[in-house]
């Protein structure tokens, strides 16, 4: 793991923490937003991949639904874009670092500036500048991982 990684990795386990509250970097700005929250579900890591099974239950069921998924290896938006297709992004918003909590059909919604980004990761409303970041996700058997 080189020094990026691990700031990377340091940030989110920080973001972890905080969800739904400010990092103290973060104050200010334009305020919160009125987006409504995220469902959270907790996934497993195996082999360095976040994984989480999506049933019936499962507040991924539907194509259109998304989540904020937290895991030990990051947290992740992750949105149901087709029956079997699904998108993972950096829940960290390349802002501030603030964690992304809202989500507007089809928009996520940072609660710290408003910054607003699409379910690929890509800028739709600043003040954020630069795309979240993607992983791979790969849906077999019910099982969704993230890598």
């Amino acid at each position: 793991m080189d020094r990026r990684e691990f700031c990377s990795q340091a940030l989110q386990i920080v973001s972890i923490a905080t969800v739904g509250s400010l990092v103290p970097g973060c104050g200010g700005g334009m305020g919160p937003s009125n987006a409504p929250a995220l469902p959270v579900i907790s996934a497993g890591v195996v082999s360095g991949a976040a994984t989480i099974t999506v049933d019936a239950a499962s507040p991924l069921a539907s194509v259109g639904s998304a989540a904020l998924v937290q895991s030990a290896s990051g947290n992740f938006l992750v949105a149901r874009t087709a029956q079997s297709t699904f998108t993972a992004l950096s829940a960290v918003c390349t802002h501030e670092i603030c964690t992304i909590t809202g989500y507007q059909a089809p928009t996520y919604v940072c609660p710290c500036h408003g910054s607003q980004f699409n379910t690929s990761g890509g800028v739709v409303q600043g003040p954020a500048g630069a795309p979240l970041r993607a992983f791979t996700a790969r849906f077999s058997n019910n099982v969704l991982t993230i890598s």
